[in-house]
């Protein structure tokens, strides 16, 4: 049997796939199955225990390169990439996506059954012959395990498993030689969201840091993307703080979730990747639904404002009052109650 995966992106929402990943492995332990992502989050697919291809998806940087007035090598890429997707007969295609850059995937594919959700957001629902009803008052890992659920699973709890990778813990245990780290007796803090209404205030990271240096005695590290949003950060404290922001690939920052006492973080990525890798979450919530998205399972602590208009799922806002009135007090507060129940 083969089964086709597609589920291109965020790293959140492939992190929230994983245990579909699972369970669809047991439930056909000797099928051919393989994920289509795309870059920013296919480490955490490639090389994969429970995945026999994985077919990366460019699309970005073709646009790119179209955007920008070349035409022949994204052009012969985009061949490739659709030449390899069909030469396997799929029997079962299944669209975890439910958008129109993965229904176009569906599409291409030639699977004979091609499940998704019963849903026309983007015409995602044009090119399935199988659909099955999207409940978005479940957790998205729950929406996700409904597929396998549909196709016979049974499911007693969702399973994360990440692609062991022993440069990305070699290159970990350099930094933690490095900055003199102990397992389990550090903090990292992810200040970095890509919705600017999910974003906490600078100077709030930075009072929150000194206070965990200064009462808890624990090494705080800062996480992300941004370098230069991080260092903005620790020039506001009082105290030092060790900053990794660019120094890890996604398997890297894995491991060193996996390594930290606690993680506190915006409602992003690596909320979800500290949550897979079994580390307690301190998460802050404004515009989104933690229902929906916060992080899975139990052990975990969401602070949000419950204001009438939260959530509201919006990118812009002229106060940002959801998460401007959470303050740093309040977050150590839930440091230092995590801490003393453990």
């Amino acid at each position: 049997m083969n089964i086709l995966i597609v589920k291109l992106s965020a790293i959140g929402d492939v992190i929230h796939t994983l245990p579909s990943l699972s369970a669809l492995r047991r439930l056909y332990p000797d099928a051919h199955i393989t994920w289509v992502v795309e870059e920013a989050a296919a480490d955490l697919v490639k090389n994969h225990p429970y995945l026999d291809a994985v077919l990366i998806s460019r699309r970005k940087s073709w646009s790119k390169d179209f955007q920008s007035g070349q035409f022949k090598r994204p052009l012969e890429e985009i061949i490739s990439f659709v030449k390899t997707l069909r030469q396997r007969p799929y029997d079962l295609v299944i669209d975890f996506h439910g958008l129109f850059k993965s229904s176009i995937i569906v599409f291409l594919s030639g699977g004979k059954r091609k499940l998704g959700y019963n849903s026309l957001q983007e015409l995602s629902g044009l090119f399935l012959n199988e659909k099955i009803p999207e409940d978005m008052n479940k957790h998205a890992v729950e929406r996700y395990l409904d597929f396998p659920r549909y196709l016979g699973a049974k499911i007693d709890s969702a399973e994360f498993i990440l692609p062991s990778n022993r440069e990305a813990e070699t290159r970990v245990q350099i930094l933690l030689d490095k900055y003199n780290l102990e397992n389990k007796k550090f903090i990292a803090i992810n200040p970095i969201a890509y919705w600017e209404t999910k974003l906490w205030n600078d100077e709030k990271f930075a009072r929150l840091a000194d206070l965990i240096n200064n009462k808890l005695q624990m090494k705080v590290v800062f996480t992300g993307s941004e370098k230069e949003s991080i260092e903005k950060i620790t020039s506001l404290m009082t105290t030092v703080s060790i900053n990794l922001s660019g120094a890890t690939t996604l398997l890297d920052l894995a491991i060193l979730y996996k390594k930290a006492r606690i993680v506190i973080t915006t409602d992003s990525g690596p909320m979800h990747l500290a949550v897979a890798v079994e580390t307690p979450v301190i998460a802050l919530f404004g515009p989104t639904d933690p229902v929906r998205t916060g992080p899975y399972g139990a052990g975990h602590t969401i602070i949000r404002t419950e204001l009438p208009c939260s959530p509201c799922f919006s990118k812009k806002c002229s106060t940002k009052k959801c998460m401007e009135d959470i303050s740093p007090q309040q977050v150590f507060a839930a440091v230092e109650k995590k801490l003393t129940k453990e």
